[in-house]
């Protein structure tokens, strides 16, 4: 059995291992955002995005709850609770023929979770941009 870009999706998920995350990312992969006006183009701005957002949304409580799948790409509904707030959302991913991400675009309902992780977003990625 071949392994599929999602299974390199839910390998990191569960390995939070940045380094499979990027080999994960096609050079001109596209990233688009619930709270972020146009899309995001290159590994190294969606690298950041997603490292951000698995950091801010994969906390414990974080699970799938739901897969739909094609040949060429998934969509995976998601569930946490942060802060009190209960979020809901969907990933949807677009692998290439090598099972690299080309597109990856999040949404996520009710607008209390939106505002929510828009500030936490921020914060975080203006935490990975400080230098160590």
């Amino acid at each position: 059995m071949t392994m599929t870009g999602l299974d390199g999706w839910y390998g990191y998920m569960r390995s939070h291992d940045l380094g499979v995350l990027r080999e994960l990312l096609h050079p001109d992969a596209v990233f688009e955002s619930p709270v972020v006006h146009t899309p995001q183009r290159g590994r190294d701005i969606t690298f950041k995005y997603l490292a951000s957002a698995e950091k801010v949304l994969g906390g414990p409580g974080f699970k799938y709850v739901g897969e739909w799948r094609n040949a060429t790409g998934a969509v995976l509904e998601f569930e946490n609770e942060i802060e009190g707030i209960k979020l809901n959302g969907v990933d949807i991913i677009s692998f290439d023929a090598d099972g690299r991400i080309t597109h990856f675009k999040v949404m996520v309902r009710p607008l209390k979770a939106i505002n929510l992780l828009h500030r936490l977003m921020a914060e975080q990625l203006a935490a990975m941009s400080k230098p160590s």
